[in-house]
């Protein structure tokens, strides 16, 4: 019955284990969409708003660097 414990504790708990990729992304579009926005005055932003994730913070400030940059550049 122990054998069984392990794997079904495995199973359950990797369901609570945040995906590193996918939050920096979410942070990433987030932080694009508000610094391209921002810089080229358009309208406000609504994001996720993640802040508790490292992952999602360090995605977002990359992503408002690179879209007040694509502003500046026209895109």
């Amino acid at each position: 019955m122990r054998i069984l414990l392990v794997p079904i504790m495995a199973m359950l708990l990797s369901g609570c284990i945040e995906d590193s990729d996918e939050r920096f992304d979410v942070g990433y579009s987030d932080g694009y969409a508000v610094g391209y926005n921002t810089e080229c005055k358009i309208r406000t932003t609504l994001i996720e708003g993640d802040f508790d994730s490292e992952h999602y913070s360090r995605g977002y400030n990359s992503g408002l660097y690179d879209g007040a940059a694509a502003c500046r550049r026209g895109e």
